[in-house]
């Protein structure tokens, strides 16, 4: 994690190793010297559009009633953000969320309310539960146990952040959340702070895996004022990770949470609670996938 040479702009981190098509999407824009917001919403509706990525839009795992509800967030170098939350039949719950930002006075909108103003603006009605999603409900119903598995085929929420060639920061969150979840769960993914945060003279975060305890210490933020106190991105999400342990030390035996951070010298990093989580980082024309650290070794 040395400092990098002159010219590391543009770059983009994805959270998951699965996501390098989603990166190589933002990418796209970046190296023509595209906008930073344009990148992570193009980035990001690749896994929302992907019926094989079951945590994430179309395909996701619906809920314990076998609704795939929908959350997501957006953030520019601004300050600026939108945010949907418990939104259904809506393929991009990103582009939606970047139309609550631009287009009204609001920050998030959220379920029926959500999908009006999506309606509104032209976006179609569709039925996201795949027939493999729907299999693995039916499955589940069986005994109907709720347990979050860690690292479930290595991805998750995806959570990106990118800084353009004129170092401007934005990043984007979005997920269908837990599996088989209660009807109107929300997790950390459409919450600013929690799920994702940039500010544009430090750098941007962000988070996967249970939301519940991102939420409760607002993970992303935590990592973004790390930095801006002057830590290396790998030091800022080590120490929000650490937090976690520290906080929640029982309940960290059998979940995962895991930090992505870049600031605005284009250094990043990434840390977890469990072994397994790995990103993808786009910079200086290279799509690579980073294995990340990790704190907690079960039974020890």
């Amino acid at each position: 994690m040395g400092e990098p040479e002159r010219g590391a702009l543009p770059v983009v981190i994805a959270t998951w190793g699965p996501n390098l098509k989603a990166n190589a999407a933002a990418w796209e824009v970046l190296s023509k010297g595209g906008y930073a917001l344009d990148a992570v919403e193009a980035g990001v509706r690749i896994p929302e559009a992907d019926p094989l990525d079951t945590s994430v839009g179309y395909g996701g795992f619906p809920d314990r009633d076998g609704n795939v509800t929908l959350d997501a967030c957006i953030m520019d170098e601004k300050g600026m953000a939108g945010s949907v939350s418990f939104l259904q039949h809506i393929m991009h719950p990103i582009s939606v969320a970047r139309l609550v930002m631009e287009k009204t006075p609001h920050v998030m909108l959220v379920g029926d309310g959500a999908l009006k103003f999506a309606l509104e603006q032209g976006f179609k009605k569709e039925n996201l539960l795949t027939d493999v999603a729907k299999k693995a409900w039916e499955e589940w119903k069986v005994e109907s146990k709720y347990k979050p598995i860690i690292n479930v085929e290595r991805h998750d929420t995806i959570g990106m952040v990118a800084i353009d060639t004129q170092s401007r920061i934005a990043g984007a969150c979005t997920t269908s959340g837990a599996a088989f979840k209660m009807n109107g769960r929300v997790g950390d993914s459409p919450i600013i702070g929690a799920g994702m945060f940039v500010d544009n003279e430090v750098g941007g975060a962000a988070s996967t895996g249970l939301g519940e305890m991102v939420l409760r210490t607002l993970g992303s933020f935590l990592v973004v004022e790390e930095m801006r106190r002057g830590a290396h991105p790998q030091k800022a999400v080590e120490t929000a990770v650490k937090r976690i342990i520290r906080k929640y030390p029982k309940q960290c035996e059998e979940a995962q949470v895991g930090f992505i951070a870049v600031d605005k010298k284009g250094r990043h990093g990434g840390y977890a609670i469990q072994k397994g989580f790995n990103y993808v980082l786009y910079q200086r024309g290279k799509n690579e996938v980073f294995e990340a650290g990790y704190k907690l070794i079960p039974g020890k």
